[in-house]
């Protein structure tokens, strides 16, 4: 018998609006969810029932008030709001985030049916609401009469009908959530009025601390990255932080960097200086703060950039302890900091043969800028770092007890720092003796050792997912379980190799037809080895939107692919309305793939010429590495895990699938996939894989 969904209540006002852009959402995240259901209770506010007082003048808020008492009381879970209503800053005991999908953003000017803007007298009656709204007037209808506006979208338009106002300004957002886009009259370009950033995009508040609405917002919040910049120079900055920057949407950034680093940012990124210098601040540290939270609750990816290494006096700690106390996850990239480059990049090695063993790093500044003792006494109290320690790990605690320390003072063992298997494990001095070690790793000594990144964050919860997909998607599937707050371990079980034999004659087709992003990557590497005029490539039909986006990146647009149900058997409807009989395919494919699809588009009538572009090869792998979770992205990768290490290796495991055709592999080993992806791409599958845990935790999670 199937179980009923766990039901939350949901705040909506009784607009038209409001119900119809709150139900569409809701409906919206149903579909992502398994098990979860959302009911709406409408309830008025304050600005819904005042229809007189002037929005230029009425309180933060006029629209949020009741439905924020409603939420605090427990009379619901959540409450659906336009962003832009969103009061700043929020009440006590309320928490947010926007849903990242975001309609059409402009303003627009509406008028009676049938009239144009050539039609107004010469001092029309203006209906505003807004004080950016009324500038813009001002300069576009100087001799106008702007008067105060009330009411809800359809008595707006009613009173441009009935003569009561000339012209009134809109949020387009509005008119195409209740499909009446056609009393739009003029679109006005965002360059010529700004709108405010919330605008288009919806909003959910809940009780702050409500462990289920967070994992709720878990699917629609992006990992926060904290980088460093390294020093002096971009030259100094790692890859990973370079890779970072070149996918956010946001970038926090002290002022001590090479400012070419924000050259690497995208087109529409927005850079932020929030830097500090001795006696000089651009932003208070809690304000900093604030703006970190607040962006990653906007659906916004952030880079947080800081000069040097993020952990050296960087005021790391502040900031994630806030992230972490909202359930927004993090991650941090080391930095090259001024402490390698002042010593190592000079001569002055801190480490020495016969000179010098170790060093100590502090600073003299106490919080506000105070001085502090740096005498012997206070450098003896500093953490200890021992390298290449684990096979003197006995004499190390025996001669730190000597010395006078507790045997309860904390200690910890890193092993394979900053690698995917890092292994960290936690003690004391009195029991470092005590633990059965096989790697070379650190021993750290001191109170630090209490201290650790919240890494249970975000709808992944930390875990570790085995990435199976070849080398060539590896690095997108990582920053999308990044994104997710997951641990990403890339473990590709196959790899591609062209056939060298192929050398396509494109003049005799009419259509090439690739089924996936290898696929174009070997067609591709193809194209470039045998110098291709990409201007004789014939027309391209895909499967889906992942295979699209990979021609994209080499500069070809593909002409045709189904707008949804990324498959074969969706291209195949495809083709049947799109490639005319006697036309003459190109179907290229691995060896791995069979012969299915090209039958399927013979049978439109076309003439079809089948070739294995490239092969699947095994990659051979010494040690399974620990995980949580395993992504298989085709029936290749599970064959050559189950060749290796058997189907008893997925035992107690989540297993997720890229598509149908992987999960047909798995039932031949008898087994079962927990996921299959709605959408057949790398993000759809790892966002699939997100949305089974939070349907898990919401499913689970006691009554608040």
């Amino acid at each position: 018998m199937k179980r009923s969904p766990r039901v939350f209540k949901a705040g909506t006002r009784p607009s038209s609006l409001a119900l119809t852009q709150t139900r569409a959402a809701l409906d919206r995240i149903e579909g992502m969810l398994e098990g979860v259901a959302f009911e709406m209770v409408q309830i008025s506010s304050v600005g819904d029932t005042d229809r007189t007082t002037d929005l230029r003048e009425s309180p933060a808020d006029f629209f949020t008030r009741e439905l924020d008492t409603a939420l605090l009381n427990g009379n619901i879970d959540l409450a659906v709001h336009s962003a832009k209503d969103l009061p700043d800053p929020m009440p006590a005991g309320i928490d947010w985030f926007w849903l990242p999908w975001r309609e059409e953003p402009r303003d627009v000017l509406i008028l009676s049916k049938a009239r144009k803007i050539s039609d107004l007298p010469a001092n029309p009656v203006i209906g505003v609401s807004s004080e950016r709204r009324e500038e813009y007037c001002t300069q576009r209808f100087p001799h106008g009469i702007q008067r105060n506006i009330r009411g809800n979208i359809g008595e707006r338009i009613d009173q441009v009908d009935n003569g009561t106002y000339d012209i009134v300004v809109m949020a387009a957002a509005a008119l195409l959530r209740l499909g009446i886009e056609e009393r739009i009259t003029e679109w006005i370009p965002l360059e010529d009025l700004e709108v405010p950033e919330g605008q288009g995009h919806l909003a959910i508040t809940f009780r702050k601390g409500d462990e289920r609405m967070m994992a709720l917002r878990s699917l629609f919040v992006q990992t926060v990255t904290f980088a460093g910049a390294g020093i002096s120079t971009k030259e100094l900055c790692t890859i990973a932080t370079l890779r970072a920057l070149q996918r956010c949407d946001i970038c926090l950034h002290d002022s001590l960097i090479d400012h070419a680093l924000l050259d690497e940012l995208p087109p529409r990124a927005h850079a932020i200086d929030v830097g500090k210098r001795c006696g000089a601040h651009s932003k208070e540290q809690h304000e900093t703060t604030k703006l970190i939270c607040e962006c990653a609750r906007q659906s916004k990816r952030i880079v947080r950039l800081k000069g040097g290494d993020p952990g050296i006096f960087g005021r790391l700690a502040e900031e994630t302890e806030a992230l972490g106390n909202l359930g927004i996850p993090f991650r941090v990239i080391p930095g090259i900091s001024a402490l390698q480059a002042a010593t190592t990049g000079t001569g002055m090695l801190l480490t020495r043969r016969n000179v010098s063993r170790g060093f100590v790093v502090l600073t003299p500044r106490m919080s506000g800028g105070a001085l502090a003792r740096c005498d012997a006494e206070m450098k003896d109290r500093l953490p200890a770092i021992y390298y290449m320690s684990i096979k003197a790990i006995e004499p190390i605690s025996k001669q730190l007890l000597e010395d006078g320390h507790s045997p309860d003072t904390p200690a910890a063992l890193i092993f394979n720092a900053g690698g995917e298997d890092e292994k960290i494990i936690k003690t004391t001095i009195g029991n470092l003796t005590s633990q059965s070690i096989k790697h070379p790793g650190l021993i750290i000594v001191g109170d630090i050792t209490a201290y650790s990144h919240k890494t249970e964050l975000g709808a992944l919860r930390g875990k570790k997912v085995l990435l199976t997909c070849s080398e060539a998607i590896q690095e997108k599937a990582a920053a999308h379980v990044h994104d997710l707050g997951g641990h990403p371990l890339q473990f590709p079980l196959i790899c591609l190799e062209c056939r060298r034999g192929f050398q396509p004659r494109f003049d005799a087709f009419e259509w090439v037809v690739i089924t996936s992003p290898s696929a174009v990557r070997a067609f591709m590497q193809t194209v470039v080895r045998q110098n291709i005029d990409l201007r004789t490539i014939p027309k391209i039909m895909v499967c889906g939107r992942g295979t699209a986006d990979e021609f994209t990146r080499h500069g070809l647009h593909v002409d045709a692919q189904p707008d949804s149900s990324f498959s074969a058997d969706a291209l195949v409807e495809l083709a049947k309305q799109t490639i005319k009989p006697g036309e003459n395919i190109l179907r290229l494919r691995s060896d791995k793939a069979g012969s299915q699809l090209a039958e399927s588009l013979r049978e439109t009538g076309a003439e079809v010429e089948d070739v294995i572009l490239y092969d699947n090869v095994r990659v051979e792998h010494d040690e399974l590495p620990e995980f949580d979770t395993v992504f298989f992205a085709s029936a290749s990768g599970v064959e050559s895990f189950i060749e290796q290490w058997g189907g008893e290796a997925l035992a107690g495991k989540t297993i997720s699938v890229i598509g149908k055709p992987t999960a047909q592999a798995l039932e031949k080993q008898n087994l079962k996939p927990d996921i299959i992806a709605r959408e057949a791409t790398i993000p759809g599958a790892i966002q699939s894989l997100a949305e089974y845990f939070v349907s898990q935790m919401l499913r689970k999670s006691p009554c608040q």
